[in-house]
């Protein structure tokens, strides 16, 4: 059984989703889940979309204000300083992108436009255009609930996208990918869009006071146009899938909890 909060919060991440995209960037599908069960449907998703997966996983991450992957490279949306660190069991190195306000300042009781606390996060630029794109976060939703904690996710500079939403520390824990009966503040997060492609995916939050990180393992690949399945709607809370539907693109957010 999924909480009423949860089904709230998967409510409101499609609806954000459906809202943001454009014909050119609709985000067709957005997987937001524990590690390992994100993985595992970002690959079988790509795979049957006709896509090859790469994956990039950060054993050793350098530091700097660009840092080259080989197909990719990082920046700090601000231009800033970029270094590594571990967390927890997460793949490989991350990266600090704890949120902030791009003006320094506080939003104590609301949270204002997501591209208020842009320059906090992250951009990967490809060489080659991309449609698929996965990644590990950890440490969300810990705290700062103000009143809520967002994670948002842009293509090419496009509209951002809401990924997530939390209201309470429970929304932020799954099962870790190491031990399944434990539950940690790691997630992994991953879009698709079989509408077009992009060649930069930027990341963030909003979560003002709250401690977050970015990378562990990178996963990516270019899908056949159209060649995601239609997905049938199915009732919330017996399910963490929910179908926002229209003409031209489809908006799907998924998520999956331990039962209770």
């Amino acid at each position: 059984m999924f909480a009423t909060t949860h089904a709230k919060q998967v409510a409101l991440a499609a609806a954000l989703v459906w809202a943001g995209a454009s014909a050119s960037q609709a985000t067709t599908y957005t997987v937001f889940d524990d590690v390992a069960g994100g993985r595992a449907d970002f690959d079988a998703t790509a795979t049957a979309a006709g896509g090859t997966v790469k994956v990039d996983t950060w054993t050793s991450l350098s530091s700097g204000t660009l840092i080259d992957r080989g197909d990719y490279t990082i920046t700090r949306n601000n231009g800033g300083f970029l270094s590594s660190t571990t967390y927890g069991d997460l793949s490989g190195k991350v990266t600090d992108i704890s949120p902030a306000r791009n003006n320094g300042g506080s939003d104590v009781g609301v949270r204002t436009n997501p591209l208020d606390y842009f320059k906090s996060g992250v951009t990967l630029t490809f060489d080659t255009a991309i449609n698929a794109i996965g990644f590990e976060v950890g440490d969300w939703a810990t705290c700062c609930f103000d009143p809520v904690t967002e994670l948002f996710i842009s293509f090419d500079g496009g509209t951002p996208q809401t990924v997530a939403s939390a209201s309470t520390a429970a929304d932020g824990l799954f099962p870790s990918q190491k031990t399944s009966s434990r539950s940690v503040n790691e997630i992994f997060v991953g879009a698709f869009d079989d509408t077009g492609s992009f060649k930069s995916i930027s990341f963030w939050g909003n979560g003002l006071g709250e401690y977050l990180v970015f990378g562990g393992e990178v996963r990516y690949a270019l899908i056949d146009e159209g060649g995601l399945p239609p997905v049938a709607p199915v009732p919330l809370p017996a399910s963490a899938l929910l179908l926002a539907g229209g003409a031209g693109a489809l908006a799907l957010v998924r998520r999956r909890r331990k039962a209770a």
